[in-house]
C-alpha cells in the first residue's frame, strides 16, 4: 500500500506523519508540493496526506504547482482515496472540495458555507472518536464525504493550539489504520471511478448474456433478489422481470461513481441502488432469495468471508449465481497468462469453499463464452 505525502516543510510534522505510516507498514512517497514536485496520478495510491503550516494563503491564487496540487486532491476526492489535510494542507483540501479555506476556529462560522462540501466532525468520527466536548469548540476539524478530513493548526497560543496539537499527534496513527482497513476498496474505487461514465456503453453488448444467466437462477415473483458488485446494474432489469413488481431488487456496489452512472441510465426503475461492501451487507438474516454476482468473487481478498455473509442474508434454499460473460480460459488468454490452479473459481477450489460456507454447488459451466456456477443454500 502506498501513501503519498504532499509536504510543505513545516518543522517536525512530516516526521510524526512518517512514523505513523511506517508503523502501519505503508509505503510512503514524499513529494515537495510547494516546489511543484507531485505524482503524475493516483495509480496505486491508497491515501494522500497534505501537510503544511497554517500560514494564510489567498484562496483562489493560481500558480502551476498550486493548480496541479488542487487537481490531484480533486482526483482523490472524486475516487474516494482517503485524504488527511493538516494545517495548510487542510486549507488546500477544503479549496479542492469546491470553495475557499475554512474559517478560523475562533470565529462563529463553520466550514461548509457556499460550495465547500465540508462538515464538522463528530465524536463518533473514525478519526476523531473520543474528542472531548470542549475540543469541538477549540479544534477546527472537518470532513468531506466519508474519505477526507482536515485539521487546521492555529498560530495563536492558548487552549485552541493545545487541543489541536494533541489531535495532530493522534491523527496520523488513526489515519494509517483507516487506510490499511480500506485499501482493497480504495483500489477498486480508483479503478472503476475513472471508467464509470463509459462502462455501460462499452459493455452493453453483454446484456443478453446477463439476461440468460439470470434466467438460470430460478427466481419467482414476489421474491427478493440482489445484484452484488452491480456496477451500472446491467442485471437489474432481468432480476426485476423475474421477481415482478411485487418483488424487491437491490443493487450493491462500493464505487459511488458506478452507482451514479447506473442511476443516470435509469436502473433505479428496476430497483434500489445502494453503496455497501458486499462482505458486510445491510440486510437482515434470511431475507434474500437470489444473489447474482458477476465478476466479483475471484477479485475479493477474502472470498470465504463474502460467501459466509451471502449465506447469512439468504433464505433457506436461496440461490447464488456466480457469473462472467467470458470463460476462465478465454479471460486468462486475454490477459496473456495461463489458468492458475489457485483460481477460486476453478471447480476443485470453488466446490469445497462453497461446501464450507453453507452452499451446495448445483451447476458448474465454464464454457468459452461464459462462466456460470449456481449454488443453493444448504439448510
Amino acid at each position: 500500500m502506498a501513501v503519498v505525502v504532499l509536504q510543505h516543510a513545516p518543522a517536525g510534522v512530516p516526521s510524526a506523519v512518517d512514523a505513523a505510516l511506517e508503523a502501519a507498514r505503508l509505503d510512503i512517497r514524499i513529494y515537495r508540493a510547494a516546489e511543484g514536485d507531485l505524482p503524475e496520478d493516483l495509480t496505486g495510491v491508497d491515501a494522500v496526506v497534505v501537510t503544511g503550516t497554517a500560514a494564510r494563503i489567498p484562496t483562489g491564487e493560481s500558480s502551476p504547482s498550486r493548480d496541479a496540487e488542487l487537481e490531484l486532491l480533486r482526483g482523490a476526492l472524486a475516487t474516494e482515496v482517503p485524504v488527511l489535510g493538516l494545517g495548510l494542507g487542510a486549507q488546500l483540501l477544503a479549496e479542492a472540495a469546491g470553495g475557499g479555506a475554512p474559517e478560523d476556529p475562533e470565529r462563529s462560522e463553520r466550514p461548509g458555507r457556499g460550495p465547500v462540501r465540508t462538515a464538522p466532525v463528530s465524536g463518533s468520527d473514525p478519526l476523531f472518536a473520543g474528542m472531548a466536548a470542549e475540543d469541538h469548540h477549540r479544534v477546527h476539524a472537518f470532513r468531506i464525504g466519508a474519505s477526507a478530513w482536515g485539521l487546521l493548526l492555529p498560530v495563536e497560543a492558548g487552549p485552541a493550539r493545545v487541543a489541536v496539537e494533541r489531535w495532530w499527534g493522534l491523527l496520523p496513527a488513526r489515519f494509517a489504520e483507516l487506510v490499511a482497513g480500506r485499501s482493497e476498496h480504495t483500489a477498486t474505487r480508483a479503478f472503476f471511478t475513472r471508467r464509470a461514465d463509459a462502462w455501460e456503453e462499452r459493455f452493453a453488448y453483454q446484456t443478453p448474456a446477463y439476461e440468460a444467466a439470470v434466467a438460470r437462477m430460478g427466481l419467482r415473483r414476489g421474491q427478493t433478489a440482489v445484484d452484488l458488485g452491480c456496477g451500472t446494474g446491467r442485471a437489474m432489469p432481468a432480476l426485476r422481470a423475474h421477481v415482478g413488481d411485487e418483488g424487491t431488487v437491490l443493487g450493491f456496489d462500493v464505487t459511488h461513481a458506478m452507482l451514479t452512472a447506473a442511476a443516470r441510465i435509469g436502473r433505479t426503475t428496476a430497483g434500489r441502488l445502494l453503496l455497501a461492501d458486499c462482505a458486510r451487507l445491510p440486510l437482515r438474516p434470511a431475507s434474500v432469495h437470489g444473489i447474482f454476482a458477476a465478476g466479483l468473487l475471484d477479485h475479493l481478498p477474502r472470498p470465504r468471508t463474502a460467501l459466509l455473509e451471502w449465506a447469512r442474508v439468504s433464505a433457506p434454499d436461496g440461490a447464488l449465481l456466480l457469473f462472467h460473460p467470458a470463460g476462465r480460459a478465454e479471460r486468462a488468454a486475454r490477459h496473456g497468462r495461463p489458468l492458475s490452479p489457485e483460481d477460486p473459481l476453478a471447480e476443485p477450489n470453488l466446490r469445497p469453499m462453497l461446501d464450507a460456507t453453507g452452499w451446495r454447488l448445483t451447476t458448474y459451466d465454464d464454457a468459452e463464452q461464459h462462466f456460470l456456477a449456481r449454488a443453493v443454500l444448504a439448510r
